[in-house]
């Protein structure tokens, strides 16, 4: 029964191997790239925040702009996901959780405005 167990730890190792041949994993200067993008794209809404030069609405969309630039960053840089193959199930299933989370918050937002506009007294 050792025998017959040999060969099919065998075949894990290569398969580990072959997996292994073609990685996506980024290297110290993939990782050191996105932590300064990160913390650029973190320190100007700080600075900006602080500095309160700027009209409220406008620092807004700019941290937004920045958050969202910031979620692309961290999904290249540190979750390495991209658009090849290998990766396809891993995107299917990000943008699966950004719809379900897009649907939750619309409607909770929806029904929050709903119930504020009905419910309380004019």
């Amino acid at each position: 029964m050792a025998q017959h167990n040999a060969p099919a730890a065998h075949g894990a190792h290569d398969a580990h191997a072959a997996h292994d041949s073609h990685s996506t994993h980024a290297s110290f200067k993939g990782y050191a790239i996105g932590f300064i993008l990160a913390v650029i794209l973190t320190v100007i809404p700080f600075k900006l925040v602080m500095d309160g030069s700027m009209d409220k609405g406008t620092i807004l969309w700019i941290i937004l702009g920045m958050a969202a630039v910031q979620i692309l960053v961290h999904l290249k840089y540190f979750l390495h996901l991209d658009t090849s193959s290998d990766q396809r199930s891993n995107v299917i299933a990000l943008l699966f959780t950004a719809l379900i989370l897009v649907i939750v918050v619309a409607g909770s937002l929806w029904i929050m405005y709903n119930l504020n506009a009905n419910m309380m007294p004019m």
